[in-house]
């Protein structure tokens, strides 16, 4: 059974920043990559918002970079998935969906949150070509533009407003008749001219173009559920606002966590319920979700690890 003063326990910024500063600490981290190696970014086209890239980057490479400089201070990284891991006392065993069994002093789990999305087959096909689950991350890309929000919560309520600041005009989509978003967030979007609510609708298709490679959304059919007419209404940008699931089932019952699966971290600490293992990134951060912060929190991991393992000895 092999040993390990730090498992690492998914990729993605968080994961590979605290693979970085655990590596320089001579903790010789080991990194399992999880279901998606390089997290959400690797689905992203051009990222112009992560600090030292003056003309943008491909989310993908920006990972690979990552990677790479995880890699050159001396991290173990390898292709697999946690499928167990026990709290019960330290060093904890953690097992591997191969089959490996290891002994980590310290666990830092960044296993990230994956977006909910509707499920249509033309959103898949435009993932990247113009729909998004996160307007923060891509309302850029779309300044002067229409745009199209889908939800009715407060994420939906949040994403409609700020892309109201840089598009043209915002439909915001909802199943229902009034939004589940929170007094003060409705007031707002309704105080926002060029915010447009399409109540009791719902997308049945994304329509664009395609090009080899290249897809470019052009708009949307939505139905309204009350009358049975559809429409289609010109867009750039689909954003997708309802919600994110985080990837914390082999914690459940293991580890405190927030009603919705978020692990629940001690205030300014990366620090779980349970002494020496820590969360980063957004699978214990669901109000921000960019890669700045959960690069910020894999760095607090990794320190935090390093005190951890050396107040032990």
């Amino acid at each position: 059974m092999e040993t390990t003063k730090c498992l690492i326990i998914g990729s993605g910024p968080a994961g590979f920043t605290a693979a970085i500063y655990a590596a320089r600490a001579d903790l010789h981290p080991i990194m399992y990559e999880g279901m998606q190696p390089g997290g959400q970014l690797t689905t992203t086209t051009e990222v112009d918002n992560f600090p030292g890239y003056p003309d943008g980057i491909d989310g993908p490479k920006l990972m690979e970079d990552l990677k790479k400089q995880a890699e050159r201070f001396g991290t173990e990284v390898r292709w697999g998935m946690a499928t167990d891991i026990d709290t019960s006392s330290r060093p904890f065993k953690v097992s591997i969906d191969d089959g490996t069994q290891i002994m980590a002093e310290t666990v830092i789990i960044a296993t990230g949150a994956t977006a909910k999305y509707l499920g249509l087959e033309s959103e898949e096909k435009f993932k990247g070509g113009g729909v998004s689950a996160c307007a923060t991350c891509d309302g850029f890309f779309y300044k002067g533009k229409d745009v199209a929000v889908v939800g009715g919560g407060d994420t939906a309520a949040e994403e409609a407003t700020y892309l109201a600041n840089i598009v043209n005009k915002v439909y915001l989509i909802h199943r229902r008749d009034e939004l589940r978003a929170s007094k003060a967030m409705v007031n707002r979007v309704m105080r926002t001219p060029n915010i447009e609510i399409l109540w009791d609708s719902e997308v049945k298709e994304i329509v664009g173009t395609e090009s080899g490679f290249m897809k470019a959304l052009n708009g949307a059919i939505v139905l309204n559920r009350k009358t049975g007419v559809e429409r289609k209404i010109d867009i750039d940008g689909f954003f997708v606002a309802i919600g994110h699931t985080p990837n914390t089932d082999i914690f459940k019952g293991k580890l405190d966590m927030d009603e919705t699966g978020y692990l629940i971290t001690k205030p300014d600490s990366t620090a779980t319920n349970v002494p020496g293992i820590f969360a980063a990134g957004d699978v214990q951060d669901k109000h921000y979700r960019q890669a700045i912060t959960a690069a910020g929190t894999g760095c607090m991991a990794a320190i935090e690890s390093e005190r951890f393992i050396g107040d032990q000895q």
